[in-house]
């Protein structure tokens, strides 16, 4: 179990903090500061090449954040930095909040809101959550029916966003503040929390029935949280796995494995997990640091020594198998840098992209791959495509096993969503589709057959392709499709009629396994 780490061949013309993989497997990056040293509100969409080889991607500045931000809070300018983040059901992007703003004066907690359209390439503010004088480094999670959970890291409140009718309404009250906590989605309806100023005790919300309810403690001699008076109070990542446990690392050193329990609205088991290696007398820690599930199944995460009451530098890298702890090599740029400053975002190709808050972005790739249990599965799909349209897939296991990428509190990345691409004759290449409008955006969902809509690029010369879903760096296996002319007496994209010829087995469901070429997207 041993992975390889490689810079890019193209490096970003800033520094980069969050990363966050859009549908159309591109993946869009905050700038963490410019050269003089204010926050900044400025994005770059990092594309890969023709092969999917993120290393030799171009990058792309985006349109800057909207200036909605408070002028007590260093506005109107909304220049973020530690702010919650989520890609949402239609495939537009949720920023909110900033621990600063512009400048690196502690004590703003920013109060704003923006939505991002990676089509337009455009930003609109939204409102704020009634009642809230701030947000700052808020966690969220994208709740399965698409809208977004928010906690108040100042009182137990929690607010929940509609993207669609861009609305608030009241989330249950927790049993403490939502400051500095990692909340992890589960597979059935609830979000389990390692409550951190309510340490060891852990919380869960049943996201059905609005309420938040007990869910343990974590075990004695292994509490995951850190206070570091003069410091911060903080944890770290929690990450599900395909087996259905959480992992936990601690700010602590420390780490705990959550066991859901069959019936939701019981509190679950805590078990102690292996502490991370001793160096310079104290375990290394994951104080606000990242976690990301790998496609074969071990979780990558970050740790660093003892220093000054952070972890790092240096940045550390491990890899849990659901045992043990297994050290990798480290990158490079991971030399001089403390955990804090670490992001990890999983990549439609398996491979992993670490940013440390400077202008070096490395790759990590994982040995090993998926069980075929765990690859997505199309059940159907139209067999005849068209540039330009839009048309609609439906299978099993479309959003992955997990969230898959996980952080200290906020810096939100999941990936837990559909992407399509396809894979074309000899000298064509590679394109995604752009996903938008899952049906759902919950976590490992079985049997149950779910939806997404994809739109053909409209540049894409006509000929045979070979269709497949990804979801969090596993692809399905693939269904031959032809892109030609549109045809009017036939219309397969038609919603109201889906096309059932598909490829099959014989059972009607699972399709034959093939071996693909790395893969890429539209430029």
């Amino acid at each position: 179990m041993a992975g390889t780490w490689n810079p890019l061949g193209h490096q970003p013309p800033v520094s980069v903090d969050t990363m966050l993989l859009l549908t159309d497997g591109s993946v869009m990056c905050h700038e963490y500061e410019d050269a003089g040293g204010s926050i900044t509100p400025n994005w770059y969409r990092l594309v890969p090449d023709a092969y999917m080889n993120y290393a030799n991607g171009t990058w792309h500045k985006l349109t800057p954040m909207p200036s909605n931000a408070p002028l007590a809070q260093n506005g109107p300018v909304d220049a973020p930095l530690y702010f919650a983040s989520a890609v949402l059901r239609d495939g537009r992007v949720f920023v909110a909040g900033g621990e600063y703003n512009v400048s690196g004066a502690a004590g703003v907690d920013v109060l704003a809101c923006s939505i991002y359209d990676p089509v337009a390439d455009s930003w609109s503010s939204v409102p704020v959550p009634t009642g809230w004088t701030n947000i700052g480094d808020a966690p969220t999670c994208v709740l399965p029916d698409g809208k977004v959970l928010m906690g108040n890291i100042n009182t137990v409140e929690t607010a929940i966003f509609d993207p669609i009718s861009r609305t608030w309404t009241p989330g249950a009250h927790k049993h403490d503040t939502s400051s500095e906590e990692s909340w992890t989605l589960l597979p059935d309806g609830t979000i389990i929390v390692a409550e951190v100023n309510n340490h060891p005790h852990a919380e869960k919300y049943l996201i059905a029935n609005n309420q938040w309810i007990h869910a343990g403690s974590t075990p004695p001699g292994h509490d995951l949280v850190l206070n570091e008076p003069g410091v911060s109070i903080e944890v770290g990542p929690a990450v599900l796995m395909p087996d259905g446990r959480v992992f936990c690392a601690g700010a602590t050193g420390h780490t705990a494995v959550y066991l859901p329990p069959i019936n939701p609205t019981q509190p679950g088991t805590w078990i102690p997990g292996p502490d991370f290696p001793v160096s310079g007398g104290k375990l290394m820690r994951a104080f606000d640091a990242p976690a990301c599930l790998l496609p074969n199944g071990s979780v990558l995460c970050a740790v660093g020594p003892y220093k000054a009451g952070w972890s790092g530098p240096p940045t550390h890298f491990f890899e849990f198998d659901g045992a043990h702890l297994h050290p990798q090599a480290d990158p490079a740029s991971a030399a001089g840098q403390p955990t804090y400053n670490a992001r990890l975002l999983l990549l439609p190709s398996g491979d992993v992209l670490y940013s440390n808050c400077t202008g070096t972005i490395e790759i990590y790739t994982p040995s090993g791959g998926p069980h075929p249990a765990w690859r997505p599965r199309i059940t159907e799909v139209p067999r005849h495509l068209h540039p330009g349209g839009t048309f609609r897939l439906h299978g099993m296991q479309l959003n992955g096993l997990s969230q898959a990428n996980a952080y200290g509190d906020d810096a939100q990345m999941a990936t837990n969503y559909p992407l399509v691409r396809l894979l074309g004759p000899a000298g064509v290449g590679v394109a995604f589709c752009r996903t938008f409008n899952h049906s759902t955006m919950a976590v490992a969902t079985g049997h149950a057959v779910h939806h997404t809509h994809f739109v053909v690029p409209a540049h894409l010369p006509h000929g045979h392709y070979e269709l497949a879903v990804i979801a969090n760096g596993i692809s399905s296996e693939s269904v031959d499709v032809h892109v030609g002319e549109e045809e009017h007496h036939h219309k397969d994209h038609d919603e109201k009629k889906p096309n059932h010829d598909h490829a099959s087995d014989g059972d009607g469901a699972s399709l034959t396994l093939r071996l693909k070429l790395p893969i890429s997207i539209e430029h």
